[in-house]
């Protein structure tokens, strides 16, 4: 496939070999296993003389379509693909980071994510420093001298804050550490991080790339030497992504660029809808000129994305009647979905996190985060103005 094709080409068009039955849509390789024409080829194989697939926990057709597509999408020299973005995000950090290692992270991220780093890296002597998203400038003040890789999320989950890549990967190429990145909101589509500097890229599949809230699966792909310390690591420890997952994942990035267009349109009629009404207290939308990184967006994004954060007025009590007053949306921890999801982040994505995390990270009590699905934007308006008005 000529990599100079457009986007929705690739996402299309990138497909494994066909077989001796000449289909037209790819098959499924359920198969543990793979057969050897004698000993020799197989010695060959396991030697990593020959390249080709040897057991479905180190690779597989299906998986290899899917990652040669993410590959694609955001510049990368190479990938692996794993059960879920969590297990994307531990593998990363399992094969890179060694006792004794220090990690510099945006304070704003996933709760799972926080997790491991306040309560499993330090029982292993690896240390995290947090900074917040509007001072990506003295993020060099936290290096330390065995610092590995600078990480973040952007835009942030859940209050959808924006970093500036390009002072991240200036800032770590000036100390020679990695710049990792997790692009779960924007997608390949809508963002490429390693074309502003970034070592490796992180998805959780989960959530937009499958689009339809079916099947888990994550990725990371970036730099080919990087890859391999995180598939040798990897192919130890088993957290593969399955040949099913993957055939849904691939399938599912064929129309990525059609559902993304008509998502973020969604999401930003409906944060502008929000920001006028009398019972929000405010609004977070990348693309919208109130977002305070508004102008770091429109420089890295092609869209604003498919989720807005906002909070109710009433706290606690006002957003619990907002849910419980929603009729047409789906009350869910999920995101990405065709259906339009909204969300508590302080009671259920970020529940475990320490309350003053969550007020540190923007995460209210009152704080709701909506990922706008494919439903007419009159109708999530429309719902989403009587749960407010209930």
């Amino acid at each position: 496939m000529n990599e100079k094709k457009n986007f929705e080409t690739l996402a299309v068009r990138t497909q494994t070999e066909t077989t001796q039955f000449s289909e037209h849509s790819v098959p499924l390789y359920l198969t543990s296993g793979f057969v050897f024409e004698d000993a020799e080829e197989m010695r060959a194989s396991f030697a990593e003389e020959k390249q080709r697939d040897l057991y479905s926990r180190y690779s597989n057709p299906n998986v290899n379509e899917f990652v040669d597509k993410i590959c694609l999408m955001e510049g990368a020299e190479a990938g692996f693909a794993f059960a879920s973005g969590m297990a994307a995000i531990f593998s990363t950090f399992g094969a890179l980071l060694s006792a004794g290692d220090h990690v510099v992270s945006c304070r704003s991220v996933f709760g799972a994510t926080h997790g491991l780093f306040t309560k499993y890296f330090p029982k292993w002597n690896i240390q995290s420093s947090y900074f917040d998203v509007n001072d990506v400038e003295n993020v060099e003040k936290l290096i330390q001298p065995n610092t590995k890789f600078i990480y973040a999320e952007t835009p942030t989950n859940p209050g959808v804050d924006v970093l500036d890549l390009e002072v991240l990967s200036k800032i770590a190429k000036k100390h020679g550490i990695l710049l990792i990145i997790d692009n779960c909101f924007a997608t390949p589509y809508l963002q490429q991080p390693i074309k502003f500097g970034a070592d490796l890229v992180i998805h959780s599949a989960t959530k937009l790339i499958d689009g339809q809230g079916r099947v888990l699966g994550g990725i990371t792909v970036g730099n080919k030497d990087l890859i391999r310390e995180i598939y040798l690591f990897s192919r130890l420890t088993g957290p593969s992504l399955s040949a099913f997952n993957a055939w849904v994942l691939s399938k599912s990035l064929e129309t990525l660029a059609v559902r993304a267009d008509r998502q973020c349109d969604n999401a930003l009629k409906l944060a502008e809808f929000l920001e006028s009404h009398p019972k929000v207290k405010w609004v977070k939308y990348p693309f919208l000129k109130s977002h305070p990184q508004y102008e770091i967006a429109i420089k890295q994004m092609k869209l604003g994305g498919t989720i807005v954060a906002f909070e109710v007025e009433g706290g606690v009590d006002g957003g619990r009647n907002f849910f419980d007053n929603i009729k047409m949306c789906s009350l869910s921890a999920n995101l990405g979905d065709t259906r339009t999801i909204v969300t508590h982040p302080a009671s259920t994505t970020h529940a475990k996190v320490e309350p003053e995390v969550k007020l540190a990270v923007g995460i209210t009590d009152g704080m709701v985060r909506c990922s706008l699905g494919l439903e007419h934007i009159d109708d999530i308006i429309a719902d989403i103005k009587q749960a407010l008005e209930a």
